[in-house]
């Protein structure tokens, strides 16, 4: 086999999709999805950095017949999924099942609300369910810096020596008890998993330190499942209030 065959097949190997979830409804800005940023709307610059990435395909599964009729404007992979489910990761789950994908095939699940989303964090995340054998899920953090580190919103994790995630917190974690130097690291919300994975975690209950933590990810960590990270440099942030509405635009404005 020629290198060029060899890269070819690895290619293959590697294929992964994205699948964005998009919901029309949000408790603080009011059909965010839809905000418009700088001529485009938040769900499609997030669509535009996605497809950025290595991936095969990318997705957005949405609740919201307004928000397909939109994507339908610039992308036809959209996928029309229960307004039901109570978190994003039922919508990937369902749009996968729908998309008919095999139980090996890798997913990123990309927020739909992070129109900065380094295309790179995207692919280092799927390398991991490529090259780890012991994860079953992918994600990524970054060194907190200026950001707040007792902002609640700012999900702390703690690692091994192996990047494996030991727990994930709205609390300071780790306790720095005798005042020793720590580098203190910042859950980047990006997951990776095959499809089987996805299967068994929607099928589980939510688990006791998930309920506690309102951190959806625990429920893994519950039950077994290894998570490891890349730690990655650059910080995007959620469109979450009014204030990050306006930290978005200026961003774009300034970059224009």
């Amino acid at each position: 086999m020629t290198w060029s065959q060899e890269y070819d097949l690895y290619l293959t190997m590697n294929d992964f999709i994205v699948i964005i979830p998009s919901r029309l409804s949000s408790t603080r800005l009011k059909e965010k999805a839809l905000l418009d940023l700088y001529g485009k709307t938040l769900i499609e610059r997030v669509y535009l950095r996605a497809i950025q990435s290595n991936a095969e395909k990318v997705f957005i599964a949405t609740d919201s017949k307004k928000i397909e009729d939109h994507v339908k404007t610039f992308t036809s992979n959209v996928i029309l999924t229960s307004h039901e489910h109570e978190s994003g990761t039922d919508r990937v789950h369902e749009c996968a099942s729908k998309l008919g994908i095999s139980n090996d095939k890798v997913i990123v699940n990309v927020q739909g609300d992070e129109p900065f989303i380094n295309p790179e964090a995207i692919n280092k995340t799927a390398d991991i369910i490529f090259n780890n054998k012991n994860a079953s899920v992918g994600s990524a953090c970054t060194l907190f810096k200026d950001n707040d580190l007792n902002d609640p919103n700012n999900v702390k994790v703690t690692l091994s020596n192996s990047n494996r995630a030991l727990y994930f917190s709205r609390n300071v974690i780790p306790n720095n008890f005798i005042g020793t130097t720590i580098n203190y690291f910042q859950h980047v919300g990006i997951y990776s998993y095959n499809y089987k994975t996805l299967c068994a975690f929607v099928s589980l209950p939510r688990s006791k330190n998930e309920v506690s933590e309102n951190l959806e990810q625990l429920r893994f960590l519950d039950n077994g499942y290894d998570i490891y990270l890349e730690e990655i440099e650059e910080l995007s942030f959620g469109i979450d209030t009014e204030t990050d509405y306006k930290k978005a635009l200026k961003i774009l404005t300034d970059n224009d």
